[in-house]
């Protein structure tokens, strides 16, 4: 057999370029090194003034990265402003008085403008946002290294927000299906479900599990009794409750941690759609594996992270960089 060092390289070389996915080749984790050195910091910084002044805050930020990505790909579109001619994606029904920390995104844009203008994307800037909200949220085991170079899109979507979003109240069948539409899998979606270890949901999101589950005049009988009857005090059954807030983790709700999965096994989830996971044989394992080994949670979530920042970006000449986040240039 031919042991050419030489040739086993470009061997190895072209099997590396066959195998590995077109995006992530033309992301760069030393993309802004030369261009931006201090843009970890500036963003490290930012948010965790943001989190000292607001603890909700972190899972906003790393949700409004994961509504970005699933909405035609890690674009930015979420952040753009509704104009005569453009109707964005903040006043769709999944994130309508629900998506914020706009204004997080905003400092850290015009802090970067000055240091480097017209350089870092939006895309970008929420990417390293969740690394980072969730890594100052969990410590350091939760801590991945974040390819770069997106750029941003020039157009958002309203309908394709409300279409592509998964949502709380659908059977697992139908999130899985959207996940494996953006090239993401069942592990992935057990993983990515985990954010759900630190945030709030709205009391209509999960109310019909308090007192009508599946349309029976009855709560969810899975549902843990004794979280059961706090929920209920936290949102009675009235239409003035449905705005009130609940966490989605009441064991340790502002600490990245795997108690989610605890929860889960426990029949301890706040929203149907995250304990429909125990309800699958393939996510209830995955789930069981997760609440014990706490490691490989905060190892293989950032996987899936890096794995759904690579949804369909824009790189090279395609797309702008914005100078301000919430207009196209």
């Amino acid at each position: 057999m031919d042991q050419n060092p030489h040739k086993l390289f470009l061997v190895a070389l072209f099997s590396l370029l066959i195998l590995s996915p077109p995006v992530s080749c033309q992301l760069d984790y030393k993309f802004y090194d030369s261009t931006c050195p201090n843009l970890t910091y500036i963003v490290r910084k930012t948010v965790w003034s943001a989190i000292a002044n607001d603890t909700r805050i972190a899972a906003s930020l790393l949700r409004l990265h994961f509504h970005d990505c699933f909405v035609n790909g890690c674009d930015g579109s979420l952040l753009l402003d509704d104009t005569t001619t453009l109707t964005g994606e903040k006043n769709a029904s999944p994130n309508k008085d629900s998506a914020r920390g706009f204004e997080v995104i905003d400092t850290i844009k015009a802090t970067l403008e000055k240091a480097c203008p017209l350089t870092v994307s939006c895309a970008d800037i929420l990417t390293l946002v969740a690394r980072e909200a969730v890594y100052l949220a969990g410590g350091q085991y939760f801590f991945w290294a974040v390819p770069l170079g997106r750029r941003d899109g020039t157009t958002a979507s309203q309908s394709a927000a409300n279409e592509q979003l998964p949502s709380p109240f659908e059977p697992l069948e139908n999130i899985t299906a959207k996940f494996t539409s953006k090239g993401l899998d069942i592990k992935d979606l057990v993983l990515l479900s985990g954010a759900h270890t630190i945030g709030f949901a709205q009391c209509f999101t999960f109310k019909p599990r308090l007192f009508d589950f599946a349309k029976s005049g009855k709560p969810d009988p899975t549902l843990d009794v004794s979280l059961l009857q706090n929920l209920q005090s936290i949102c009675p059954n009235q239409a003035d409750s449905d705005r009130k807030l609940a966490p989605l983790d009441p064991v340790t709700s502002d600490k990245f941690d795997n108690s989610y999965y605890t929860n889960l096994v426990n029949n301890s989830g706040l929203l149907q759609s995250d304990q429909a996971l125990m309800g699958n044989n393939k996510t209830a394992s995955l789930v069981a594996y997760y609440s014990k080994f706490p490691y490989y949670f905060s190892r293989d979530f950032g996987a899936s992270m890096v794995k759904m920042a690579n949804i369909g970006v824009l790189t090279g000449q395609s797309g702008e960089i914005r100078k301000n986040c919430r207009v196209v240039n």
